[in-house]
């Protein structure tokens, strides 16, 4: 989930940002369909500077039935210790981590490195397309490979590692497998993998292309049909084992 102006809004390439409606009614939602983990991530936040939004964290949190994890605008290890106290799971953090390289290692001290998650977005930039991290909604490059950082978030005690990939943000044309599987067998924390996925078949694709690996969604979720309708969805008992059965 992507909030922006306080609302819930999707985007293709990170930008053009579609309003799709209330984050806690889509949250109440979620919850009915025992969709298995959230993600929220208010894309304002660290572009334009701001602290968290503390109130809306903690509305959410009361809502939510599933563990959740929520990234944007952190940037202190006691921004990290109050959204968890909120009754969040998982903080998120990006730029934060690349600007100030100790924070991923103090706050898994503080909190346990389960609850700490190192966002990389990926965008393929230059003639030769190469993969480059960006920050800010992709709209900065930092010059650096995704690989190394991943290895730095790693060695600083991230318990998960969230590769996003910009290039195929809302396009729903499937994951980019090629370079998901270069980064999977250069680390071994867990990888989840945000950016591409239409159909549950590229969930599928993704996860027999890598085995255990979280497959993250968002258009997905919420549109519905070759029109985009909105309308938000989750796969059913009965397709979630078909995508189990195909990394047995």
């Amino acid at each position: 989930m992507l909030i922006h102006k306080g609302g819930l809004y999707k985007t293709v390439n990170f930008g053009n940002p579609k309003y799709v409606g209330d984050p806690i009614n889509a949250v109440r939602i979620f919850n009915e369909k025992e969709v298995d983990e959230l993600m929220v991530i208010d894309i304002d936040a660290s572009r334009h500077s701001k602290d968290p939004n503390y109130a809306m964290i903690a509305n959410l949190a009361k809502e939510c039935r599933m563990p959740l994890c929520y990234g944007g605008g952190v940037k202190t290890v006691d921004q990290i210790k109050h959204i968890i106290g909120l009754g969040v799971e998982k903080v998120a953090i990006s730029s934060g981590a690349i600007d100030q390289k100790s924070i991923i290692s103090e706050a898994s001290s503080k909190v346990g490195c389960q609850s700490v998650v190192g966002v990389i977005d990926i965008k393929r930039t230059g003639l030769l397309k190469k993969p480059e991290v960006v920050v800010l909604n992709g709209t900065v490059r930092t010059g650096l490979e995704p690989n190394t950082l991943a290895k730095q978030f790693q060695d600083s005690g991230a318990g998960e590692i969230v590769l996003n990939f910009v290039d195929r943000d809302g396009k729903m044309n499937g994951y980019d497998l090629g370079l998901t599987y270069t980064i999977r067998k250069f680390i071994s924390t867990p990888i989840t993998v945000l950016g591409g996925a239409g159909s549950t078949d590229h969930l599928q694709e993704l996860i027999s292309a890598n085995g255990i690996i979280g497959a993250a969604a968002g258009s997905l979720f919420v549109f519905k049909g070759k029109y985009k309708a909105v309308l938000i969805n989750y796969p059913n008992p009965e397709e979630k084992e078909r995508l189990f059965r195909s990394i047995q």
